[in-house]
């Protein structure tokens, strides 16, 4: 195993996360840095390094009193937060600052101010042209196109898809910040109502409010802070298309295999040594893709591997444990509640804790299979 690269010394979520009507976007994030400020017991005048993404970060450092000598605003979608932990930790490599404040804040159910979202697009761009003109619209009907062929190749029958779901609300029961709590069956998923076929009502996320934030530092300077360290072992990032047309193959993801092998390899981890795993779940489909690109399974072989019990509670590799983006909460951008949850498991205080998680892999999507970033993280001292 690789060397710790960095460490997470403060990670929090916003005070509250579902509907929180009464806070803008700009407060969302800076409760979330105020929480993680507090877990790492430090001030914002230690804080050298800003990086975040959909809010403008020279505002956002301004409004924290923060003055950083290194500013990542990279926004891909909602695994830019993930990318910002890869990208700090090379800054901090480099020696360009000492401590990362990343923060998110979404107002995705409440809408204040209303999320900023870049539709429809210009009749110039080549969404624009050869996409917009047929009916795409939007999430729902992008991640149509390649799940509809995936079960077609694979002969994987709805019920079997059903099952993300029904397998996320068992871990979301265990957590009391979950949005929905109660059990779902598969007729449950089946019947609620139809959003873009083959996805139902129970297959999509939900809209909230919330945010998170983390303080990454380099890894001998961890017991400086008042927190419990999470390393960060290794990381991934990769893309391939903005045109969900001109994916390479719609039964897998290139962004999502290149993403995880560079994890897996700057790691030097294998898949034996995986304890928790979180995979961006905006669609029913996603832990489909992201176990199989991600190599715990055979191609095809996902949905049987979740229909079995293995990634549900008790099972031999829990995944999504948080009740996923499917459950848990979805504010727009999902990877900072993954990365939370993978730091809760790795510190031994997430509310369904897996037992003896060591490595926990954080893996997202950013647009609709456009980039992906995969995040090691682990409590071995470096």
């Amino acid at each position: 195993m690789s060397k710790a690269q960095a460490a997470i010394v403060g990670a929090a979520e916003t005070t509250r996360i579902g509907i929180v009507p009464d806070m803008s976007q700009l407060q969302l994030h800076a409760d979330a840095a105020l929480n993680a400020l507090a877990d790492a017991g430090i001030s914002a005048g230690k804080i050298d390094g800003l990086a975040t993404a959909g809010e403008d970060p020279v505002l956002l450092a301004h409004y924290l009193g923060v003055k950083p000598t290194w500013i990542d605003g990279t926004a891909v979608g909602g695994c830019s937060f993930m990318m910002h932990v890869r990208h700090a930790v090379a800054a901090i490599r480099q020696g360009l600052c000492s401590t990362v404040l990343i923060t998110h804040g979404e107002s995705g159910k409440s809408r204040v101010p209303a999320p900023f979202f870049p539709w429809p697009p210009q009749p110039m761009s080549l969404v624009g042209q050869f996409e917009a003109p047929f009916g795409v619209v939007g999430a729902p009907t992008m991640f149509t196109i390649p799940v509809l062929r995936y079960l077609k190749t694979y002969g994987i029958p709805l019920e079997k898809l059903a099952m993300v779901p029904v397998i996320q609300r068992k871990w979301a029961a265990l957590n009391p910040k979950a949005t929905f709590k109660d059990p779902i069956t598969v007729d449950d998923v089946l019947a609620s109502r139809m959003v873009a076929y083959p996805f139902t009502l129970l297959m999509c996320c939900p809209q909230t409010d919330g945010g998170g934030a983390l303080i990454i530092t380099a890894p001998e300077r961890a017991t400086e802070f008042s927190s419990s360290p999470v390393y960060v072992l290794g990381s991934g990032e990769a893309s391939e298309t903005t045109m969900i047309s001109q994916m390479e193959d719609f039964t897998s993801s290139a962004a999502f295999r290149r993403s995880g092998a560079a994890a897996f390899k700057d790691a030097g981890i294998s898949h034996d040594d995986v304890d928790h795993l979180m995979i961006y779940d905006a669609f029913a489909h996603l832990p489909l893709y992201g176990l199989e690109d991600l190599g715990f399974c055979g191609r095809g072989e996902a949905a049987d591997m979740i229909a079995d019990g293995h990634t549900a509670p008790g099972g031999t590799l829990p995944v999504n444990t948080n009740g996923g983006g499917l459950s848990y909460m979805h504010s727009g951008m999902y990877g900072m509640y993954a990365l939370q949850e993978s730091v809760r498991q790795v510190r031994g205080i997430a509310p369904a804790q897996v037992s003896n998680a060591k490595i926990s892999v954080a893996h997202g999507v950013g647009g609709m299979f456009s980039v992906s970033s995969t995040i090691v993280l682990g409590n071995v001292v470096p």
